[in-house]
């Protein structure tokens, strides 16, 4: 088993997941204070928005809106995501994004359809399609995603040989491509991962493909996201997405839980009582939780905004 990394890297999804599983409407201005006020907690990749249809997810019509209205910060990468051409194109077109390709397959079919309306064999052209649209326009593809890697509320569980399976058939679709991938995100979809299945799952893909950056995308619907995170960790991952306070979740997943991805202030805190770095801000980022709190006027699920860092509670105790 891998040693326990020095180092890991966040990539902040809390805009984009949180905003489009809100089922109230949350004001443009408002989502862009949030996405301001993370741009100063250290953070150098935020996704803030997602290129869908508005009539499937309400909560991103002002997509484009989002995106003008932000003030950028030096070094941060602000993404956006789609599903589709449409969606690309509208992200280009905003023309302040960082654009970079993504090939995606499902180890859930029911969940594919419902998510992209797609079959296998639709979702297997698409990723040529779009691989050949991507480069003629010189954005780079360097990464893949596994939708549902670890089990689906359609489909039940998924075996860490199909996750193999669906990595395997991305690097080669970009072989044909002339296109080598640098990392595989695994992601939790509907939140079915335990800390076991994290190893067996990551495990399974390691041993096939030990160059293959891995990287984690958790979901805490039974609670289970830093758990799983820990587990990543004792694997040697070093890269997680995390939403701050908890935010969002998967709106096709096709459940009512606390879907939002493990929290982004947790998982820095836990790191850092580890000795891991993140390069991160902690109490900053305690503050940005509060505020997208106050921002969707509900409890979110994030713990150490509400009971604070470890560190701010023993600078009080030396200074008494």
């Amino acid at each position: 088993m891998p040693t326990l990394p020095q180092r890991i890297h966040i990539n902040e999804e809390g805009p984009r997941e949180g905003f489009q599983f809100e089922k109230g409407a949350i004001p443009t201005s408002r989502k862009i204070e949030l996405i301001d006020t993370l741009s100063h907690t250290g953070l150098d990749h935020i996704q803030i928005v997602s290129f869908v249809d508005p009539r499937r997810v309400p909560g991103m019509a002002d997509a484009e809106e989002v995106v003008a209205g932000i003030t950028p910060a030096p070094g941060v990468a602000y993404t956006g995501l789609w599903l589709n051409d449409k969606g690309f194109d509208r992200a280009v077109a905003t023309g302040r994004l960082h654009i970079e390709g993504l090939l995606g397959l499902s180890a859930s079919d029911s969940f594919l359809k419902r998510n992209q309306n797609r079959t296998p064999a639709e979702q297997i052209a698409a990723q040529h399609a779009s691989i050949e649209k991507l480069t003629a326009q010189g954005v780079p593809v360097e990464r893949g995603i596994v939708m549902a890697a670890f089990g689906c509320n359609f489909d039940g569980d998924v075996p860490p040989q199909r996750v193999v399976e669906l990595t395997r058939q991305m690097l080669d679709i970009a072989a044909e491509h002339g296109i080598t991938l640098k990392s595989m995100t695994l992601a939790d979809t509907m939140a079915w991962a335990t800390p076991l299945s994290i190893q067996r799952v990551v495990g399974a893909v390691q041993d096939r493909f030990p160059k293959l950056e891995i990287v984690l995308h958790l979901h805490d619907t039974r609670g289970m996201g830093i758990a799983n995170a820990f587990a990543g960790l004792q694997m040697g991952i070093t890269e997680y997405d995390a939403a701050v306070a908890g935010l969002g979740g998967c709106p096709f997943a096709g459940h009512g839980g606390a879907a939002g991805n493990v929290c982004t202030e947790d998982l820095v805190f836990m790191c850092e009582e580890m000795g891991i770095e993140t390069g991160l801000d902690l109490e900053a980022l305690i503050d940005c939780a509060r505020l997208a709190e106050d921002i969707v006027g509900h409890p979110l699920p994030g713990s150490v905004m509400k009971g604070g860092s470890l560190r701010r509670l023993r600078d009080k105790l030396k200074a008494a």
